[in-house]
């Protein structure tokens, strides 16, 4: 595992996708309960966190309302997930000097659980790992993940040099921790890929449950 001395950890948003199946545009910025759901997933995560950035791509300018800091891929081509989990890792090693690691979180998943990073911290440090993900209902969730920062010019030489896009390829070649949440009486990690997705998502919110 890298030895970074730095022990704290940055929360990357990733929102650098092209949203296809909810037929384009930013599906962070569609609404749940009357709130977008890049606003539930801010209030869920940066109590979580010590430092927060947006992954995303185009005009910053619709994201002012956040007063977050909006990187665009450091990878051109829409180089899938990977390539915003390099733009978090290269984010954070440049301004966030005491944070050893990054967080990823999906900008479509409404239902993050409050401890997801402290779980997955302890699952590293408990399992000797170098970097970790989150897991229910027996699938695992490559971009809900814990990075080392250290760990960001050998990805940069994967994406850039072998051109390699799949998380589970990348992360292959390292001990990772696989961190297991329950999916009663929901699934936390429910993604908010489609427009019945999003219906779904309302339902489970006035349902409470």
């Amino acid at each position: 595992m890298p030895s970074d001395p730095a022990s704290g950890v940055a929360g990357i948003l990733l929102a650098g996708g092209q949203a296809r199946r909810m037929g384009g545009g930013d599906k962070c910025l569609r609404t749940l309960g009357g709130k977008p759901l890049l606003a539930r997933i801010v209030e869920c995560v940066t109590p979580q966190v010590d430092a927060l950035a947006l992954n995303a791509n185009g005009d910053p300018a619709r994201f002012a309302d956040y007063g977050l800091p909006v990187v665009a891929d450091v990878v051109e081509g829409f180089a899938g997930p990977l390539a915003g989990v390099l733009t978090g890792m290269e984010w954070a090693r440049a301004n966030a000097p005491g944070c050893g690691w990054i967080a990823t979180f999906p900008t479509d998943a409404p239902f993050l659980p409050p401890d997801l990073v402290s779980r997955m911290l302890a699952a590293v440090a408990g399992d000797a790992a170098d970097l970790a993900c989150a897991a229910s209902d027996g699938r695992t969730h490559p971009v809900v993940g814990l990075w080392p920062v250290g760990l960001a010019d050998a990805l940069r030489q994967a994406l850039v040099e072998e051109e390699m896009r799949k998380i589970d390829r990348w992360t292959a070649r390292y001990r990772l921790a696989v961190v297991d949440w329950q999916a009663v009486p929901m699934d936390p990690f429910f993604n908010a890929n489609r427009p019945e997705d999003l219906a779904e998502a309302e339902r489970l919110l006035t349902a409470g449950a």
